[in-house]
C-alpha cells in the first residue's frame, strides 16, 4: 500500500488519544480503523497532521453531539418522519455489481419544508451513522472484503432557480458531511440534469480538483444505459428506469419501488432499526418527541470564489429568463469547499468536499 509512513504516523498519533475519544472512534471505523485513516488522509492530501486534527474534531463532534447515540432517537410520531421522507429525498435503491450501496438522492424534488432544520439534519445523520454501522458491514460480510463506499445517483429533475432558498440548509448538511464523514462515496452520477445544473456545472466544474471532478459523471437522460453496467435492473433507482421520469412519488408500482418512500423496504429497515434501539436504551433514558439538535459546524470561507462564481450564474439564468426580481433578495452564503458549494447549489449531495485545507 502506497503511503505507509503517512497512515504509521497517524497510527501513532491516534495512540495518545484519551479513552473517550478512542471509544468513539469503534462507532467510527467499525473494526476497520486503517482503512478509516487512509479516509481522512485523502481527505486532507495525506498530510498527517491536517488529517489528525480532521479526525480529532470529528471525535470531539461525535462526543458533545452524543451521536453514537442518535439511533437511538426516533423521529416522532411517524407521521412527521413521513412528511420528513417526503421532502427529503434520499434512499438506498440496492447495490452494484462489485456490491457498493447505490444511494440515490432527488436533488431538484426534494424542499425540505415540512419539518424544521433540525430534523432534517438529524436524519441525515442517521442515514450516515447506519449506513456506516449497518449497511456498509453488511456488505462486506456478504462479499467478503471491506466495502467502505458507496455510489450516489443524483436526480436532479425540478431544479429550478428557487433552489437557493435551500442554500443554509444545504450549507450545514454538507459541511457535516465533510468534516466528519470524508471520502465515503466512490461515484457520483449526475441524472436527468436540465439547462440550469448544465450552466453551473460548467462554471464549477474547471474550479474543483481534479480528484473531485475524476468522481463525478454526468450522464445522458436518466442513465439508465450506463448504470445497467455497474449494476443490475432491480437495483436502479425508480426514476432511472423510465424516460423522463424523474423523482416523481407515483412511479412503477407505488411506493414500494421508490426508495425516497418510507414505505420502501430500506427506511422500514431503518425506521424499524431506530425504534429498537430506542426501546434497548429506554429503560436508560426515556424516548421523548422532539428534534435532536447537533451543533453546526461552521463552513471553510474557502468556497468563496466558486460561491460567486454560482450566485452570478444564477443571477444571469434568471436575467436572461425574466426572473432576476426574483433572485435579488437571494444570497449564497458561504461554503466550506468548491465541491460543498457546487452540491448545494446543484449537486446536493457531494459529501467529500476535498479540498486543500
Amino acid at each position: 500500500m502506497a503511503h505507509q509512513e503517512e497512515i504509521k504516523q497517524f497510527q501513532t498519533l491516534m495512540e495518545d488519544l484519551d479513552d473517550s475519544l478512542k471509544e468513539t472512534f469503534k462507532n467510527v471505523h467499525q473494526g476497520n480503523p486503517t482503512d478509516t485513516l487512509v479516509r481522512f488522509l485523502k481527505a486532507r492530501d495525506w498530510n498527517v497532521s491536517k488529517a489528525h486534527k480532521m479526525l480529532v474534531d470529528c471525535l470531539r463532534w461525535r462526543i458533545e453531539n452524543d451521536i453514537d447515540n442518535i439511533l437511538a432517537k426516533p423521529i416522532l410520531p411517524a407521521e412527521l418522519y413521513r412528511a420528513v421522507r417526503d421532502s427529503q429525498l434520499v434512499g438506498v435503491s440496492g447495490y452494484s455489481k462489485e456490491g457498493l450501496p447505490v444511494i440515490a438522492v432527488g436533488v431538484g424534488l426534494s424542499t425540505h419544508d415540512k419539518a424544521s432544520v433540525n430534523y432534517y439534519v438529524q436524519s441525515h445523520i442517521q442515514m450516515n451513522e447506519y449506513r456506516d454501522r449497518v449497511v456498509l458491514p453488511s456488505a462486506s460480510e456478504k462479499h467478503g472484503r471491506y466495502i467502505g463506499t458507496s455510489l450516489k445517483v443524483l436526480d436532479m429533475t425540478g431544479l429550478k432557480l428557487s433552489a437557493l432558498n435551500q442554500i443554509k440548509l444545504m450549507t450545514v448538511i454538507t459541511t457535516i458531511d465533510d468534516l466528519n464523514y470524508p471520502e465515503k462515496a466512490e461515484t457520483y452520477y449526475i441524472v436527468n440534469a436540465p439547462y440550469i445544473f448544465s450552466a453551473c456545472w460548467k462554471v464549477v466544474k474547471p474550479l474543483l480538483q481534479e480528484r473531485t471532478r475524476r468522481k463525478i459523471q454526468v450522464l445522458q437522460g436518466n442513465g439508465c444505459d450506463e448504470l445497467l453496467k455497474i449494476m443490475d435492473y432491480a437495483s436502479l433507482p425508480h426514476f432511472c428506469r423510465k424516460e423522463g421520469s424523474g423523482s416523481s412519488r407515483h412511479i412503477g408500482n407505488g411506493t414500494t419501488e421508490n426508495c425516497f418512500s418510507l414505505d420502501h423496504a430500506f427506511h422500514q429497515r431503518l425506521y424499524n432499526y431506530i425504534k429498537q434501539q430506542a426501546v434497548l436504551t429506554e429503560s436508560v433514558v426515556p424516548i421523548r418527541q422532539g428534534s435532536f439538535h447537533v451543533d453546526f459546524p461552521e463552513p471553510d470561507p474557502e468556497g468563496a470564489k466558486i460561491t460567486k462564481k454560482i450566485e452570478s450564474e444564477f443571477h444571469r439564468i434568471g436575467d436572461k429568463n425574466g426572473l432576476i426580481n426574483s433572485l435579488n433578495g437571494l444570497k449564497v452564503d458561504g461554503f466550506c469547499t468548491p465541491a460543498i458549494t457546487c452540491k448545494s447549489v446543484c449537486l446536493h449531495q457531494i459529501d467529500a468536499c476535498e479540498c486543500n485545507n
